[in-house]
């Protein structure tokens, strides 16, 4: 099979395209490197560096390498730059991902789009998981324009188009790889501020010093699970959550940490714009195709491990 994954480059893009190559498929990496690794990029792969934005060198590289899938995960991520730059946030994450459909319909390929299940679903109440087919309330630019383009998918491209697609909606997801230089990505950022014995920040929940927002984090490998299953034809829903089901705050998270890495100042900070208090979800659906998904108490000692190595 032929598959290129955008942002393959990136944290998650990256483990995806290793996946894909050792289940012995043909990838093509597309990615910008405007927070992608080139190194990340596996030698077995193509590469070509272009910027979804870009339709026509989009189109032109999807017509020669002739996919049969497109996983796409390039996408603009952060939730705080979304609020501060939302005109950016939807060029990449709704227009990028419109001409990529474009070009799947043209050329006959599939798409697998990595949406969100840590913002779609808006504020999770206490003792509740947000199942797919859950009421989707977005709260931030970010959680927005992912919905918006699901609706293109759902509606649109499906029903007019004939394109056929599988939605993946992570939680918060956390692993080897992911880069801790920017404003998306907690564990990382904890992990090598820890390392380096600079203090962290626990931004509030609602009020100062409540031990943060409660999220549910998935580990990367099963996000790579998810992604070679519908790679491979074999999710039969439209959407399916990709999550572990737990609540953790930041706090408890940063515990973990402390206890894998070492001991540095811990802060309370304030609440940032954007943020949802609360976000856990349903993973029934996933754990009946892939089984259990990995908990923080196994992934966050492999990860610090990781970083601890770098």
């Amino acid at each position: 099979m032929r598959v290129i994954v955008t942002g393959g480059a990136g944290f998650i893009g990256s483990h995806v395209a290793d996946a894909a190559l050792e289940r012995g498929h043909e990838v093509l990496v597309i990615d910008d490197l405007s927070g992608g690794r080139r190194e990340n990029v596996p030698s077995a792969a193509r590469f070509v560096q272009l910027d979804i934005r870009d339709g026509a060198k989009l189109n032109s590289t999807v017509a020669e390498f002739k996919p049969d899938v497109i996983a796409h995960q390039a996408a603009q991520t952060s939730v705080s730059v979304s609020t501060r730059e939302p005109i950016r946030d939807a060029e990449i994450n709704i227009l990028g991902s419109i001409h990529l459909a474009n070009a799947a319909v043209e050329h006959g390929s599939r798409l697998v789009f990595a949406s969100t299940g840590g913002a779609i679903y808006g504020e999770v109440p206490e003792g509740k998981r947000a199942k797919e087919g859950d009421p989707t309330v977005p709260l931030s630019p970010y959680a927005s324009s992912k919905l918006a383009f699901e609706n293109y998918l759902y509606g649109y491209y499906a029903r007019e188009r004939g394109l056929k697609s599988t939605v993946l909606r992570y939680a918060n997801v956390y692993g080897p790889r992911q880069d801790p230089h920017g404003e998306a990505g907690v564990v990382a950022i904890f992990s090598q501020r820890i390392k380096a014995k600079q203090p962290i920040a626990i931004n509030a929940r609602k009020d100062l010093g409540d031990g943060g927002c409660v999220r549910d984090y998935v580990f990367v490998a099963d996000v790579v699970k998810a992604n070679l299953a519908a790679i491979e034809g074999k999710i039969e829903r439209p959407t399916m959550n990709v999550a572990t089901g737990v609540p953790a705050t930041t706090k408890q998270l940063a515990d973990l940490l402390l206890r894998e890495i070492g001991t540095t100042q811990v802060n309370d900070g304030p609440r940032r714009a954007g943020d949802l208090e609360r976000s856990v979800l349903d993973p029934s659906y996933f754990e009946s195709l892939l089984g259990k998904p990995v908990q923080i108490e196994e992934g966050i000692p492999a990860t610090a491990k990781w970083f601890a190595a770098r």
